[in-house]
């Protein structure tokens, strides 16, 4: 019993651990007091009025957005194929493609920014929002092409040696049969993509700028000029957003289990129901059957 409960009780502590400074944020949030401060002397909805009033705030919380997304895009779009042909196909320089794959996840990001400040600067893509997503994008693929590349070696293909062999075109295959069952990979895989982009800072303050600036961007030079409480507002609506986004699918699958009209005792009462009427009580069951009778 104690073996079964250890677990449990240092997953509770670490989570207690991580969420323990939301305990500070989120009343900070709340705060009547020009900056920082805990207790708060009074409480009122001003900053986040602020926040969502604010062009300072809003334009880079949109251009975090657009740049997050064009990174989740263009990460797929590069790490489905490259994935494909590094797991399933052997040639020469595999092993160079695959390092190269995952080499950023090594390197410091301060030395990538300012590699990409040097190689954008000459394309003239520095402080645009089409640089900023290239860089991010060199950063996601190496998390996005480990996830992927893990549910792919875990697939059988068999199921799609099944599918050509009765006709269906790769195309087809690939579409209706590989896709729905990698469909959680590609969906964590752009999940990852798009919170490396949306959550990064160094790069963004070498290459992004003022038509581009990133919300994380913002969040940095407003805590090093003054202690604005407007970014413990985006702490407390990025908590928020985590916490709506991991728990609507858990109540939407105990909602569709409690409408379903086949639920686990109703299920169990039908096999019940079933294995009770096979046995008709007006049959002796040592009474001869039919074939040994025919016999």
């Amino acid at each position: 019993m104690t073996m079964r409960l250890l677990p449990r009780l240092i997953g509770i502590l670490v989570a207690a651990f991580i969420a323990a400074p939301l305990l500070i944020v989120v009343p900070m949030s709340f705060s009547t007091a020009p900056s920082l401060e805990f207790p708060p002397p009074g409480y009122w909805l001003g900053y986040y009025t602020a926040y969502f009033t604010d062009e300072r705030w809003t334009q880079p919380t949109i251009n975090s957005l657009v740049i997050a997304f064009g990174t989740m895009l263009l990460t797929m779009l590069l790490v489905t194929p490259a994935t494909f042909a590094v797991v399933r196909h052997r040639f020469l320089g595999r092993g160079i493609a695959n390092l190269m794959l995952t080499m950023p996840m090594a390197m410091p990001h301060i030395v990538l920014a300012i590699g990409y400040y040097s190689f954008l600067g000459d394309l003239r893509l520095t402080q645009t929002h089409v640089g900023v997503i290239i860089a991010h994008t060199a950063l996601s693929v190496p998390v996005a092409f480990l996830i992927l590349s893990a549910n792919l070696k875990g697939f059988d293909r068999n199921l799609e040696r099944a599918a050509m062999s009765l006709g269906a075109t790769p195309l087809r295959t690939f579409w209706h049969v590989t896709l729905p069952v990698l469909r959680p990979g590609f969906a964590i895989s752009a999940l990852f993509a798009f919170i490396q982009s949306f959550d990064e800072t160094v790069v963004a303050l070498f290459i992004s700028g003022r038509e581009s600036e990133t919300l994380p961007r913002k969040m940095f030079e407003s805590i090093r000029v003054q202690a604005d409480p407007v970014i413990s507002v985006v702490s407390t609506l990025l908590f928020a957003a985590v916490v709506l986004v991991v728990l609507v699918p858990v109540l939407w699958k105990a909602v569709r289990k409690r409408r379903s009209p086949t639920g686990p005792s109703t299920v169990a009462r039908d096999a019940a129901g079933a294995t009770a009427g096979t046995a008709s009580p007006d049959i002796d069951p040592c009474a001869p059957s039919r074939v040994q009778l025919e016999a």
